[in-house]
């Protein structure tokens, strides 16, 4: 039974201070041993973690161009026609996110500057888990796609037949994925991160998964960029008790249904309102076919605030910073700016959170466990980097040497100071 609390009680502070990203020791050594086997072994080691791990024998790991197209026409048309709006509207969201380079040009002979660079190649980790997941290969493809990366490599595991689900493989067409492998688990990490005579070495991994995926992410850091580290999927809904009970707790349960860890937060202004929606959720749970792992999810993680005001609401849900916010409220624009900490704010009572899931545009991949309040959805910025230039006439360098080589004795580096000083020197 989901429980209930009032504001004045602080049940903030025991979401706030769950640590869902916190990996076992145990965890961390499975991990450890699979990169290294995978970084000596190559596909050798693949090919036993996929014996292992996904009950499949296979000869060899990328997915051919027959099996794309026979998992195309084996997915229906009209999931076939959502893939393609979905991705457009993904698309028209994320080329607004390209930036320009810019460049000062300075009268007295300094030119300096910026250049936004795409990043070459880039590894899309996509899980297999309970559900395949498609909008996973849009939301990440489609941003990579629009930044520019030239080679966008997928990895997925397959099932116990050695195949990728077709959906997955009719969004990866879609989206546009050049090459695809069957591996999945941290073995495809420490593929793409160290390559292997099959999978390429990559400059990123971004993509969701399970604790040992993000264990492997967290470790191959600094051979390649990661995206981030992903927790369990989490939801805080603001509502007042112009809402329908039934509705909200079925955005709760939206959430609950990916993961026995994920965590629903509702935040009202009604006590009357709040044992609605508890009640709501229980007659809802009954009958979901996902019951097991949403009602654990609810049990163990699923809290309903009662507050005074909505503007109280809103700094609880602040408090939180939850991957997904949903302001379930008339004129929800009046409190878009005082929302400081969410991932993905979802505004008004006709935009229920699997619209970011699926459909509307904006990313699905998301800061988790609190993390909005120091990190953003995945963009376009995951996948480019930047290089910024300098250039000085002998004239403008001459006009600043002392300052640079004054600042650098400041710091007791010499040679800095020399360097900044003997161009000058040579020419007097």
């Amino acid at each position: 039974m989901i429980r209930i609390f009032n504001s004045d009680t602080d049940p903030i502070r025991e979401i706030i201070s769950r640590d869902m990203n916190k990996i076992s020791g145990k965890i961390e050594r499975i991990v450890s041993d699979i990169i290294e086997n995978v970084r000596a072994n190559g596909d050798s080691a693949l090919k036993e973690y996929s014996l292992k791990f996904d009950k499949t024998e296979l000869d060899s790991f990328e997915v051919t161009d027959e099996e794309i197209t026979e998992a195309f026409a084996a997915v229906d048309d009209k999931f076939i026609d959502i893939l393609k709006e979905a991705r457009e509207n993904i698309y028209e969201f994320h080329k607004r996110q390209i930036r320009d380079n810019f460049v000062i040009n300075d009268a007295n002979g300094v030119i300096l500057g910026q250049k936004i660079i795409p990043i070459e190649k880039v590894g899309l980790y996509v899980p297999g888990g309970t559900a395949p997941l498609p909008s996973t290969v849009l939301m990440t493809a489609v941003p990579a796609m629009a930044a520019g990366v030239s080679e966008i490599f997928m990895t997925t595991p397959p099932n116990r037949e050695g195949r990728v689900n077709p959906v997955i493989l009719a969004a990866a067409k879609i989206a546009g994925v050049g090459r695809i492998f069957k591996v999945g688990g941290a073995q495809a990490i420490a593929a793409l991160a160290y390559g292997t005579q099959s999978i390429p070495v990559v400059d990123k991994i971004v993509g969701p998964g399970n604790a040992f995926v993000a264990e492997a992410k967290k470790q191959v850091f600094g051979k390649v960029g990661i995206d981030m580290i992903a927790g369990p999927s989490d939801i805080c809904v603001v509502a007042d008790n112009t809402n329908d009970p039934a509705v909200i707790a079925t955005d709760m349960l939206s959430q609950a249904e990916h993961d026995k860890l994920a965590t629903a937060v509702l935040v009202t202004t009604d006590e009357e309102f709040a044992n609605d929606v508890a009640a709501n959720i229980e007659k809802q749970l009954a009958v979901l076919p996902r019951e097991e792992i949403a009602r654990t999810s609810i049990d163990n993680n699923g809290m309903i605030i009662v507050t005074d005001t909505l503007e109280k609401a809103i700094e609880i849900a602040n408090l939180i910073a939850p991957e997904h916010l949903e302001l379930c409220v008339d004129n929800p624009f009046d409190y878009l700016n005082d929302v400081k900490n969410a991932g993905s704010i979802f505004l008004g009572k006709n935009c229920p959170e699997p619209l970011g899931d699926y459909f509307a545009g904006p990313n699905h991949t998301l800061p988790t466990n609190g993390t909005s309040r120091f990190s953003s959805p995945l963009s376009v910025d995951d996948f480019v980097k930047k290089s910024q230039f300098t250039y000085f006439t002998e004239n403008a360098l001459a006009a600043v040497a002392d300052k640079v080589a004054y600042f650098a004795r400041k710091e007791q580096l010499e040679a800095h100071a020399r360097s900044a000083e003997i161009r000058s020197n040579n020419n007097e």
